[in-house]
Parts: C-alpha cells; sequence; structure tokens
C-alpha cells in the first residue's frame, strides 16, 4: 500500500498534493483499437453510416474527453490540457480501426489518463456510432505507449 500514491496511510483515498513539483512540459501517447466485421469499416470509410462521419465524430469526442477527463476520474487533478491529438488507422486487413492520441501541457502532473481518456471514448464513440450494423465490435488493446516530462 506505501507504493499507492492515491491512499493515505490508513488506506484512505486522496488527491495527490502535487504543488511542490516544478511545472514541466509533459506529453503522453496512448493507444488502443476497435476490431469490426470488414463490411462495418467499409461503411465508415466510405462515410455512409446513417449517424454520420464516424471518424470526425469519434475525432472530437476524443478530444473533449481528454479535456474533461478530471471530471470522470475522481482523483484525477483537472488540467489544462495544450494539444490534444486523436489519430486513426485502419489496416489492409479491415478488420479493426486503430486509435492513437496524444496530449501536451505544461504541468506539475502528467497527462497520461487524458491520452488514454481521448482513446477510449473515441473508440466508444465509434461503437455507439456503428452499433446498428455491427453486434461483434470489441475494444481492445487500450494502452499507454509512452509519457515524457521535459524543464
Amino acid at each position: 500500500m506505501n507504493n499507492l500514491t492515491h491512499l493515505d496511510r490508513r488506506g484512505e483515498a486522496r488527491m495527490v498534493d502535487v504543488s511542490a513539483k516544478p511545472i514541466q512540459r509533459r506529453e503522453a501517447v496512448a493507444a488502443g483499437e476497435i476490431r469490426l466485421q470488414k463490411s462495418t469499416v467499409d461503411l465508415i470509410r466510405k462515410n455512409v453510416l446513417a449517424k454520420g462521419n464516424v471518424l470526425a465524430t469519434a475525432r472530437l469526442a476524443g478530444i473533449m474527453a481528454a479535456k474533461r477527463t478530471g471530471e470522470l476520474i475522481p482523483l484525477c487533478h483537472p488540467l489544462p490540457i495544450s494539444h490534444c491529438e486523436v489519430r486513426f488507422e485502419i489496416p489492409t486487413t479491415r478488420d479493426r480501426i486503430a486509435i492513437q492520441a496524444s496530449a501536451k501541457i505544461a504541468a506539475q502532473t502528467g497527462v497520461e489518463m487524458e491520452a488514454l481518456t481521448a482513446v477510449t471514448v473515441a473508440a466508444l464513440t465509434i461503437y455507439d456510432m456503428c452499433k446498428a450494423v455491427d453486434k461483434k465490435m470489441r475494444i481492445t488493446n487500450i494502452r499507454l505507449l509512452s509519457k515524457t516530462k521535459r524543464t
């Protein structure tokens, strides 16, 4: 329990005090994927789904979610993100959409939760927009690829 920074000595949840830490430039990159039927990927590529442009909507949803991470995760610090980008790649197998998000900030704490949240909500948005045509979708492999800090 000593290594869990969000717990005090009694095991009670707490927000970590970062006020004494220096402000540093920080960046995090996260990734994940949503597996879909090839026919669903084709509909997304052709932009013919009834709910509209799936990837454009998922990109905006991911960015918006990154900006609101502190409201979604109870002990996460609310951060003024300076940059967030969400990218998609459809491999030649056409059975999935790979999602990657990066977030940047100058702050006293890291921005990895924001990058992970962006990926997750982008995937959920794709799921929501495609659920009428694909009952076999799976969101998978969400992970942090890197986090860096510089003075």
